[in-house]
Protein backbone atom coordinates (compact mmCIF):
# COMPACT_ATOMS: atom_id res chain seq x y z
CA UNK A 1 0.00 0.00 0.00
CA UNK A 2 2.87 2.27 1.02
CA UNK A 3 4.32 1.68 -2.12
CA UNK A 4 1.44 2.57 -4.44
CA UNK A 5 0.78 5.61 -2.08
CA UNK A 6 4.66 6.67 -3.34
CA UNK A 7 3.81 6.37 -6.82
CA UNK A 8 0.34 8.33 -6.73
CA UNK A 9 3.07 10.79 -4.84
CA UNK A 10 5.10 11.00 -7.58
CA UNK A 11 2.71 10.89 -10.67
CA UNK A 12 0.70 13.28 -8.87
CA UNK A 13 4.23 15.72 -8.83
CA UNK A 14 5.18 14.75 -12.03
CA UNK A 15 2.20 16.13 -13.42
CA UNK A 16 2.35 18.90 -11.52
CA UNK A 17 5.56 19.79 -12.58
CA UNK A 18 4.35 18.87 -16.70
CA UNK A 19 1.44 21.60 -16.11
CA UNK A 20 4.16 24.27 -15.01
CA UNK A 21 5.81 23.82 -18.14
CA UNK A 22 3.43 24.22 -20.42
CA UNK A 23 2.40 27.43 -18.39
CA UNK A 24 5.85 28.43 -19.34
CA UNK A 25 6.89 29.63 -22.41
CA UNK A 26 10.73 29.58 -23.81
CA UNK A 27 11.24 33.15 -25.55
CA UNK A 28 14.22 34.37 -26.94
CA UNK A 29 14.52 38.35 -25.36
CA UNK A 30 17.42 40.71 -26.43
CA UNK A 31 19.11 42.85 -23.43
CA UNK A 32 20.50 46.13 -23.75
CA UNK A 33 23.96 44.62 -24.56
CA UNK A 34 22.33 43.03 -28.33
CA UNK A 35 22.77 39.65 -26.56
CA UNK A 36 19.87 36.92 -27.06
CA UNK A 37 18.85 35.35 -24.78
CA UNK A 38 16.36 32.08 -24.52
CA UNK A 39 14.72 32.63 -20.54
CA UNK A 40 11.16 30.34 -19.44
CA UNK A 41 8.89 33.10 -19.04
CA UNK A 42 7.12 34.38 -16.68
CA UNK A 43 9.95 34.23 -14.68
CA UNK A 44 9.18 33.15 -10.85
CA UNK A 45 12.23 33.07 -9.14
CA UNK A 46 15.34 35.53 -10.01
CA UNK A 47 18.49 36.64 -8.74
CA UNK A 48 19.15 40.34 -8.71
CA UNK A 49 22.77 41.48 -9.56
CA UNK A 50 21.94 44.25 -7.74
CA UNK A 51 20.00 45.26 -4.07
CA UNK A 52 19.47 48.69 -5.86
CA UNK A 53 17.37 47.06 -8.86
CA UNK A 54 14.43 46.53 -6.41
CA UNK A 55 13.68 50.09 -7.84
CA UNK A 56 12.62 48.87 -11.10
CA UNK A 57 11.22 45.01 -9.92
CA UNK A 58 9.00 47.30 -6.78
CA UNK A 59 7.80 49.49 -10.17
CA UNK A 60 6.06 46.19 -11.79
CA UNK A 61 5.33 44.16 -8.69
CA UNK A 62 4.13 46.67 -6.59
CA UNK A 63 1.78 44.04 -4.34
CA UNK A 64 4.61 41.92 -3.55
CA UNK A 65 8.01 43.07 -4.68
CA UNK A 66 10.09 40.33 -3.39
CA UNK A 67 7.52 37.74 -4.52
CA UNK A 68 10.04 36.00 -7.56
CA UNK A 69 13.72 37.08 -5.45
CA UNK A 70 15.12 34.59 -4.56
CA UNK A 71 18.65 35.95 -3.94
CA UNK A 72 20.11 39.60 -3.96
CA UNK A 73 23.16 41.56 -3.90
CA UNK A 74 23.86 43.15 -0.77
CA UNK A 75 24.13 47.11 -2.03
CA UNK A 76 21.02 48.45 -0.98
CA UNK A 77 21.20 48.46 3.11
CA UNK A 78 24.75 50.54 2.59
CA UNK A 79 23.80 52.61 -0.29
CA UNK A 80 20.16 53.50 0.10
CA UNK A 81 19.81 52.94 4.10
CA UNK A 82 16.37 54.77 4.79
CA UNK A 83 15.12 52.41 1.62
CA UNK A 84 16.04 49.40 2.97
CA UNK A 85 14.54 49.86 6.14
CA UNK A 86 11.08 51.08 4.90
CA UNK A 87 11.09 47.79 2.78
CA UNK A 88 12.34 45.94 5.59
CA UNK A 89 9.50 47.42 7.91
CA UNK A 90 7.19 46.39 5.32
CA UNK A 91 8.59 42.67 4.35
CA UNK A 92 10.47 41.90 7.25
CA UNK A 93 11.11 38.13 5.40
CA UNK A 94 14.00 39.72 3.11
CA UNK A 95 16.04 39.84 6.19
CA UNK A 96 16.44 36.25 5.42
CA UNK A 97 17.07 36.29 1.36
CA UNK A 98 19.88 35.19 0.50
CA UNK A 99 23.00 37.98 -0.22
CA UNK A 100 26.01 37.80 -2.83
CA UNK A 101 28.85 40.11 -3.15
CA UNK A 102 29.54 41.59 -6.49
CA UNK A 103 30.68 40.62 -9.68
CA UNK A 104 33.36 43.62 -10.32
CA UNK A 105 34.73 42.93 -6.49
CA UNK A 106 35.13 38.89 -7.40
CA UNK A 107 32.70 37.90 -4.06
CA UNK A 108 30.23 36.57 -6.04
CA UNK A 109 29.29 32.77 -5.65
CA UNK A 110 28.13 31.03 -8.54
CA UNK A 111 27.51 28.10 -6.53
CA UNK A 112 25.00 29.89 -4.07
CA UNK A 113 23.14 30.74 -7.08
CA UNK A 114 22.97 27.54 -8.79
CA UNK A 115 21.52 25.98 -5.56
CA UNK A 116 18.91 28.84 -5.35
CA UNK A 117 17.80 27.59 -9.43
CA UNK A 118 16.58 30.87 -10.49
CA UNK A 119 14.88 31.37 -14.19
CA UNK A 120 16.69 34.22 -14.81
CA UNK A 121 19.70 36.70 -13.29
CA UNK A 122 19.47 40.09 -13.79
CA UNK A 123 22.83 41.77 -14.20
CA UNK A 124 23.79 45.61 -14.42
CA UNK A 125 25.27 46.17 -17.75
CA UNK A 126 28.16 48.10 -15.53
CA UNK A 127 29.13 44.19 -14.06
CA UNK A 128 29.09 43.12 -17.73
CA UNK A 129 33.41 43.06 -18.14
CA UNK A 130 33.97 41.23 -14.74
CA UNK A 131 31.24 39.01 -15.71
CA UNK A 132 32.69 38.12 -18.83
CA UNK A 133 36.53 37.76 -17.86
CA UNK A 134 34.91 35.26 -15.01
CA UNK A 135 33.21 33.22 -17.55
CA UNK A 136 30.13 33.29 -15.60
CA UNK A 137 28.11 33.45 -18.43
CA UNK A 138 29.14 29.83 -19.75
CA UNK A 139 29.26 29.13 -16.45
CA UNK A 140 25.53 29.80 -15.48
CA UNK A 141 24.35 28.84 -19.24
CA UNK A 142 25.95 25.21 -18.54
CA UNK A 143 23.34 24.96 -15.38
CA UNK A 144 20.63 26.37 -17.10
CA UNK A 145 20.61 29.79 -15.86
CA UNK A 146 20.25 32.68 -18.20
CA UNK A 147 22.15 35.98 -17.43
CA UNK A 148 20.55 39.21 -18.79
CA UNK A 149 21.54 42.24 -18.65
CA UNK A 150 19.49 45.87 -18.13
CA UNK A 151 20.81 49.65 -18.02
CA UNK A 152 19.41 52.00 -16.35
CA UNK A 153 23.39 53.82 -14.78
CA UNK A 154 26.09 53.76 -17.85
CA UNK A 155 23.71 55.33 -20.63
CA UNK A 156 20.02 55.62 -18.87
CA UNK A 157 18.84 58.10 -21.30
CA UNK A 158 19.13 55.65 -23.49
CA UNK A 159 18.47 52.22 -21.88
CA UNK A 160 15.73 52.84 -19.36
CA UNK A 161 13.01 52.18 -21.82
CA UNK A 162 14.29 48.79 -23.13
CA UNK A 163 15.35 48.16 -20.24
CA UNK A 164 11.76 48.48 -18.44
CA UNK A 165 10.17 46.35 -21.19
CA UNK A 166 12.27 43.93 -21.03
CA UNK A 167 11.90 42.89 -17.80
CA UNK A 168 8.42 43.75 -18.28
CA UNK A 169 8.50 40.90 -20.62
CA UNK A 170 10.93 38.13 -18.63
CA UNK A 171 7.92 39.07 -15.47
CA UNK A 172 4.76 38.63 -17.62
CA UNK A 173 3.87 42.50 -17.20
CA UNK A 174 4.04 44.17 -20.22
CA UNK A 175 0.98 46.39 -19.76
CA UNK A 176 2.52 47.99 -16.84
CA UNK A 177 5.73 48.41 -17.89
CA UNK A 178 4.57 50.37 -20.86
CA UNK A 179 2.07 52.21 -18.16
CA UNK A 180 5.07 52.75 -16.53
CA UNK A 181 7.07 53.85 -19.40
CA UNK A 182 4.50 56.21 -20.63
CA UNK A 183 4.21 58.46 -17.45
CA UNK A 184 8.11 58.73 -17.66
CA UNK A 185 7.64 60.14 -21.10
CA UNK A 186 5.09 62.46 -20.46
CA UNK A 187 6.98 63.71 -17.42
CA UNK A 188 10.35 64.36 -19.33
CA UNK A 189 8.04 66.17 -21.75
CA UNK A 190 6.83 68.90 -19.25
CA UNK A 191 10.22 69.99 -19.18
CA UNK A 192 11.63 69.36 -22.56
CA UNK A 193 8.62 70.73 -24.20
CA UNK A 194 8.51 73.97 -22.20
CA UNK A 195 11.98 74.47 -23.21
CA UNK A 196 11.45 74.01 -26.63
CA UNK A 197 8.92 76.76 -27.10
CA UNK A 198 10.71 79.16 -24.93
CA UNK A 199 14.31 78.41 -25.92
CA UNK A 200 15.66 80.20 -23.07
CA UNK A 201 19.35 81.11 -22.48
CA UNK A 202 21.26 77.75 -21.00
CA UNK A 203 23.06 78.01 -17.64
CA UNK A 204 26.34 76.29 -17.38
CA UNK A 205 25.86 74.03 -15.05
CA UNK A 206 28.89 71.89 -12.89
CA UNK A 207 27.11 68.57 -11.74
CA UNK A 208 29.50 67.21 -8.42
CA UNK A 209 29.09 63.37 -8.12
CA UNK A 210 28.44 61.99 -4.52
CA UNK A 211 30.52 65.71 -3.11
CA UNK A 212 31.81 65.54 0.30
CA UNK A 213 31.77 60.98 0.24
CA UNK A 214 35.30 61.80 0.00
CA UNK A 215 38.16 64.94 0.21
CA UNK A 216 39.01 64.65 -3.12
CA UNK A 217 37.16 66.89 -5.77
CA UNK A 218 35.87 66.66 -8.08
CA UNK A 219 33.72 63.91 -9.54
CA UNK A 220 31.56 64.59 -12.25
CA UNK A 221 29.91 63.19 -15.45
CA UNK A 222 30.00 63.46 -19.05
CA UNK A 223 27.64 62.83 -21.70
CA UNK A 224 25.25 60.42 -19.79
CA UNK A 225 23.56 60.26 -16.59
CA UNK A 226 23.17 63.36 -14.91
CA UNK A 227 25.40 65.02 -17.46
CA UNK A 228 22.54 64.30 -19.89
CA UNK A 229 20.06 64.78 -17.45
CA UNK A 230 21.75 68.54 -17.17
CA UNK A 231 20.69 68.97 -20.84
CA UNK A 232 17.34 68.06 -20.70
CA UNK A 233 16.42 70.17 -18.29
CA UNK A 234 17.44 73.29 -19.99
CA UNK A 235 21.57 73.69 -18.80
CA UNK A 236 25.03 73.27 -20.06
CA UNK A 237 26.82 70.48 -18.31
CA UNK A 238 30.20 71.49 -17.66
CA UNK A 239 31.76 68.73 -18.29
CA UNK A 240 30.85 67.22 -21.07
CA UNK A 241 33.37 67.88 -23.10
CA UNK A 242 36.06 67.17 -20.39
CA UNK A 243 34.84 64.13 -19.79
CA UNK A 244 34.57 61.05 -22.47
CA UNK A 245 32.67 58.47 -21.02
CA UNK A 246 29.66 58.38 -18.27
CA UNK A 247 31.93 58.68 -15.28
CA UNK A 248 35.07 61.12 -14.68
CA UNK A 249 36.99 63.95 -12.54
CA UNK A 250 37.82 67.41 -13.03
CA UNK A 251 40.04 69.02 -11.06
CA UNK A 252 39.23 72.37 -8.79
CA UNK A 253 41.13 74.57 -10.89
CA UNK A 254 38.70 73.42 -14.09
CA UNK A 255 35.35 74.54 -11.86
CA UNK A 256 36.86 77.80 -11.24
CA UNK A 257 37.90 78.86 -14.22
CA UNK A 258 34.77 77.54 -16.27
CA UNK A 259 32.79 80.28 -13.35
CA UNK A 260 29.46 77.42 -13.51
CA UNK A 261 26.16 79.63 -13.12
CA UNK A 262 24.53 76.43 -10.73
CA UNK A 263 26.29 73.83 -9.20
CA UNK A 264 24.65 70.59 -8.48
CA UNK A 265 25.35 67.97 -6.20
CA UNK A 266 24.50 63.99 -5.87
CA UNK A 267 24.15 62.70 -2.20
CA UNK A 268 22.99 59.94 0.15
CA UNK A 269 22.88 58.39 3.55
CA UNK A 270 26.62 56.87 3.06
CA UNK A 271 26.94 56.58 6.67
CA UNK A 272 27.73 52.62 6.09
CA UNK A 273 30.94 53.76 3.54
CA UNK A 274 31.59 56.54 5.40
CA UNK A 275 30.82 56.85 8.46
CA UNK A 276 30.52 60.53 9.70
CA UNK A 277 31.58 62.37 6.19
CA UNK A 278 30.80 65.39 4.38
CA UNK A 279 28.49 64.09 2.25
CA UNK A 280 24.60 65.58 1.30
CA UNK A 281 21.93 63.03 3.22
CA UNK A 282 19.46 63.23 0.62
CA UNK A 283 16.77 60.70 0.10
CA UNK A 284 13.64 58.90 1.43
CA UNK A 285 12.33 60.85 4.68
CA UNK A 286 15.97 62.93 4.81
CA UNK A 287 16.35 65.09 7.48
CA UNK A 288 16.13 68.67 4.79
CA UNK A 289 17.77 70.51 7.38
CA UNK A 290 20.83 68.40 7.89
CA UNK A 291 21.44 68.27 4.38
CA UNK A 292 21.36 71.69 3.79
CA UNK A 293 23.56 72.65 6.75
CA UNK A 294 26.00 69.99 5.07
CA UNK A 295 25.37 70.94 1.32
CA UNK A 296 26.18 74.50 2.44
CA UNK A 297 29.80 73.37 4.03
CA UNK A 298 31.08 71.84 0.73
CA UNK A 299 30.83 75.05 -0.59
CA UNK A 300 33.88 76.79 1.40
CA UNK A 301 35.67 73.91 -0.19
CA UNK A 302 38.91 75.25 -2.79
CA UNK A 303 37.36 74.23 -6.29
CA UNK A 304 34.33 76.58 -5.06
CA UNK A 305 36.38 79.50 -4.33
CA UNK A 306 34.51 82.96 -6.02
CA UNK A 307 32.32 80.70 -8.13
CA UNK A 308 29.00 82.32 -9.38
CA UNK A 309 27.10 79.79 -8.13
CA UNK A 310 28.21 79.92 -4.59
CA UNK A 311 27.72 83.58 -4.45
CA UNK A 312 24.63 83.76 -5.91
CA UNK A 313 22.98 81.06 -3.80
CA UNK A 314 22.61 78.43 -6.94
CA UNK A 315 23.92 75.31 -5.71
CA UNK A 316 21.57 71.96 -4.87
CA UNK A 317 21.70 68.47 -4.07
CA UNK A 318 19.58 66.29 -5.23
CA UNK A 319 19.09 62.57 -4.37
CA UNK A 320 22.25 60.17 -6.04
CA UNK A 321 20.06 56.94 -6.53
CA UNK A 322 18.33 58.60 -9.58
CA UNK A 323 21.42 57.67 -11.53
CA UNK A 324 20.45 54.36 -11.28
CA UNK A 325 17.17 53.61 -11.39
CA UNK A 326 14.01 54.40 -13.72
CA UNK A 327 13.29 57.63 -11.75
CA UNK A 328 15.40 59.58 -13.71
CA UNK A 329 12.69 62.13 -14.86
CA UNK A 330 11.91 63.38 -11.62
CA UNK A 331 15.38 64.92 -10.93
CA UNK A 332 14.96 66.07 -14.53
CA UNK A 333 11.99 67.87 -13.41
CA UNK A 334 13.42 69.21 -10.27
CA UNK A 335 17.02 70.23 -12.33
CA UNK A 336 14.46 72.22 -14.34
CA UNK A 337 13.03 74.32 -11.32
CA UNK A 338 16.70 75.27 -9.96
CA UNK A 339 17.74 76.24 -13.93
CA UNK A 340 14.77 78.02 -15.50
CA UNK A 341 12.25 79.49 -12.05
CA UNK A 342 10.38 81.47 -14.45
CA UNK A 343 9.62 79.06 -16.60
CA UNK A 344 8.62 75.92 -14.43
CA UNK A 345 6.75 77.72 -11.71
CA UNK A 346 4.45 75.54 -11.49
CA UNK A 347 5.73 72.13 -12.15
CA UNK A 348 5.77 70.03 -8.94
CA UNK A 349 8.98 67.33 -9.17
CA UNK A 350 7.12 66.64 -5.93
CA UNK A 351 3.91 65.94 -6.60
CA UNK A 352 5.28 64.02 -10.05
CA UNK A 353 7.13 61.73 -7.46
CA UNK A 354 4.43 61.28 -5.03
CA UNK A 355 2.14 59.92 -8.02
CA UNK A 356 4.81 57.89 -9.24
CA UNK A 357 4.30 56.11 -5.47
CA UNK A 358 1.18 56.26 -5.52
CA UNK A 359 0.46 54.13 -8.73
CA UNK A 360 3.60 52.24 -9.29
CA UNK A 361 5.63 51.53 -6.23
CA UNK A 362 4.74 49.49 -2.74
CA UNK A 363 6.26 52.06 -0.38
CA UNK A 364 4.50 55.78 0.86
CA UNK A 365 5.70 58.71 -0.27
CA UNK A 366 8.47 60.40 1.83
CA UNK A 367 10.02 64.09 0.98
CA UNK A 368 13.58 64.68 1.03
CA UNK A 369 14.95 64.08 -2.18
CA UNK A 370 16.04 67.45 -2.81
CA UNK A 371 17.44 70.72 -1.23
CA UNK A 372 19.17 73.98 -2.05
CA UNK A 373 20.90 76.84 -0.75
CA UNK A 374 18.83 79.23 -3.29
CA UNK A 375 15.37 79.57 -0.80
CA UNK A 376 12.80 80.63 -3.60
CA UNK A 377 13.65 77.31 -4.91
Amino acid sequence: MKFFNKVAAAAAGFCLFISSIALADTIKVTDVTGREVEVNVPVEHVILGEGRQIYFVGALDKDEPFKRVVGWRDDLAKADPETYAAYLAKYPDIAKLPTFGGMKDGTFDIEQAVALKPDVMLMNIDAKTATEEAGYIEKLEKVGIPLVYVDFREKPMENTEPSMRLIGKLFGKEEKAEEFIKFRADNIAKVTDTLAKANPKKPLVFMERAGGYSDDCCMSFGNENFGRMVEFAGGVNMAKDIIPGTFGTVNPEQVIASNPDQIIITGGNWEGYVPGGAWVGVGYGADEKEAQRKLEGLTERPAFTGVKAVKDGNVHAVWHQFYNNPYQFVAIQQMAKWLHPDLFGDLDPEATFKELHERFLPLPYKSGYFVSLNASR
